[in-house]
C-alpha cells in the first residue's frame, strides 16, 4: 500500500495549498497558464482518478471518457471533498486491467493490457505534473505557502539531494 500512501501525501500537499485559495482565485484565468485556472487543473487530476476507480471492477479504464465537470473547477470545497473520496477509494488490490485510448485522425481505439498499480503510478505522476502548473498559478496569486516539493517529482527531489551532498 506504499503507492497509495504516497498518493495521499501528494493529495495532502495539494489540499494544504488549495485551502489558502478562495473560489474566486481558484477559478480565475491565469495568463501564465494560457488562461487556464487552478480549478481546471484540479478537475483534470480528479477526473483521471475517477476514471481509474470507476473502471476497476470491470477491469477497463478509459481516461478520455471523463465528465469534465465544471462544478469541480469552480468550487474548491467540492474538489477537496472529491480528493478525500479518491484517497479513500484507491486502497485496492492490484489486478490486470485494460486501458482503452483513441488515437489518430480516425480515433481508432487501441486497447492495451495494464494493471491497477501501473495506472495509479501514471495518475500520481500526472498529478505531480499538474501540481507544477498549479504552482505557477499559486505564485501568481501570491501569499500562498507551499513546500519546495510541491509539484516536483520524487526522483527529482532525490537527485537534488544527491547533488547537494
Amino acid at each position: 500500500m506504499y503507492l497509495q500512501e504516497v498518493t495521499k501525501n501528494v493529495f495532502s500537499e495539494l489540499e494544504a495549498a488549495l485551502l489558502q485559495v478562495n473560489n474566486k482565485d481558484y477559478s480565475k484565468p491565469i495568463p501564465r497558464l494560457f488562461m487556464a485556472t487552478i480549478g481546471q487543473h484540479v478537475r483534470h487530476i480528479i477526473e483521471l482518478y475517477q476514471c481509474l476507480i470507476a473502471g476497476y471492477d470491470e477491469g477497463l479504464v478509459n481516461y478520455e471518457k471523463r465528465k469534465r465537470d465544471l462544478h469541480i473547477e469552480t468550487d474548491r470545497d467540492f474538489a477537496l471533498l472529491l480528493l478525500h473520496g479518491i484517497a479513500r477509494s484507491i486502497n485496492k488490490n492490484d489486478k490486470v486491467m485494460a486501458l482503452e485510448a483513441a488515437f489518430g485522425s480516425d480515433n481508432e481505439v487501441i486497447t492495451l493490457t495494464t494493471n491497477f498499480k501501473r495506472e495509479l503510478i501514471y495518475n500520481l505522476e500526472h498529478t505531480i505534473h499538474h501540481m507544477a502548473l498549479i504552482r505557477v498559478g499559486l505564485n501568481e496569486i501570491g501569499n500562498i505557502q507551499i513546500p519546495d516539493s510541491f509539484g516536483v517529482a520524487p526522483s527529482t527531489i532525490q537527485h537534488k539531494k544527491a547533488c547537494a551532498q
